[in-house]
């Protein structure tokens, strides 16, 4: 029998935890490494080498091919929001914020697929679900004026890009329901890689021609590995596994794990400072999501929304 293909529930759970501690390092990795790259470099090398990794893992499988000419344009726009635009704008964000803003920004990715299956019907507005909202969003406005509300000083201007970096990455979420029954877990990072390489590469040529090389130190090189081959393609192959094998609302128990061990990374390793905002923005934000998602009417059809990305 193949553990992987009958896990026990331990392993699997296990396996959820491993990716939530891969993401939050990620944070550390690509702030610290900020500090060489610019944010344009940084993403645009992320993408073009996850989809280098992804290649022969794609490559080994016995069967392959590309994806039906009917589902084209979707996995463009899958490419387009998922990878490119989540990703450079979540690179943006972090440069011009803090990691602790970041991760709790981000996690309100439940929040924007809930609107956003609700705009196209496939999710229902509950009472509950409403004031889960309004209390994250709530936590958003204290984080994003901890600084007062000048877009050139504090993170105000970060936070606002992370937030259209992390509803980018619910646009693909939704899009990606379209096609998931019909592609595997591999398919789907390969190719969603592959196109989003052939979008952003014209950047990252420009962006290659622009870089002091010489400059660039061993460790920030390993940052930017650890960002495509960990963060982009191990985590994502893990996690999507993970959800054939439990629900999502199980795996979003553990989802929370993500910016609390960010934000004490954050403190910890880069110095970010504790405040009042932090704390009651971060917990406002945390309460919202967690109620808008325990609240009992359309839960079935976000629960499936999330299982068949």
């Amino acid at each position: 029998m193949n553990i992987f293909r009958n896990p026990p529930q331990g392993l699997v759970f296990a396996m959820i935890i491993l990716v939530m501690v891969i993401w939050s390092v990620n944070y550390l990795w690509a702030k610290a490494t900020l500090r060489e790259f610019d944010a344009l470099t940084l993403a645009s090398f992320r993408i073009m080498l996850a989809a280098a990794i992804m290649a022969p893992i794609y490559l080994r499988r016995p069967r392959r091919g590309g994806p039906d000419r009917r589902d084209a344009v979707k996995f463009v726009q899958l490419g387009f929001f998922g990878m490119v635009m989540n990703q450079v704008l979540f690179t943006i964000g972090l440069s011009l914020t803090t990691v602790s803003h970041s991760a709790l920004l981000v996690g309100l990715g439940p929040i924007y697929v809930l609107l956003l299956a609700w705009a196209q019907g496939l999710e229902t507005v509950s009472p509950g679900k409403i004031i889960g909202m309004l209390l994250a969003f709530t936590g958003v406005a204290v984080l994003a004026t901890e600084h007062g509300f000048n877009l050139r000083s504090g993170t105000l201007a970060g936070d606002l890009v992370t937030i259209g970096g992390s509803l980018a990455f619910s646009i693909y979420l939704v899009l990606g329901k379209k096609v998931a029954r019909k592609y595997s877990t591999v398919e789907m990072n390969f190719f969603n890689y592959v196109i989003a390489a052939a979008m952003i590469s014209p950047l990252a040529l420009r962006q290659a021609s622009l870089l002091d090389w010489h400059r660039i130190s061993w460790a920030a090189w390993g940052g930017l590995l650890y960002m495509a081959a960990f963060a982009s393609v191990a985590a994502y192959l893990i996690y999507f596994w993970a959800l054939r094998h439990v629900t999502a609302t199980r795996i979003a128990a553990f989802s929370y794990l993500l910016p609390v061990m960010a934000t004490l990374g954050g403190v910890l390793v880069l110095g970010d400072p504790l405040s009042v905002h932090l704390f009651i923005g971060g917990g406002l934000v945390l309460s919202g999501v967690f109620v808008a998602e325990r609240a009992p009417a359309g839960d079935r059809i976000a629960d499936e929304e999330q299982q068949t990305v």
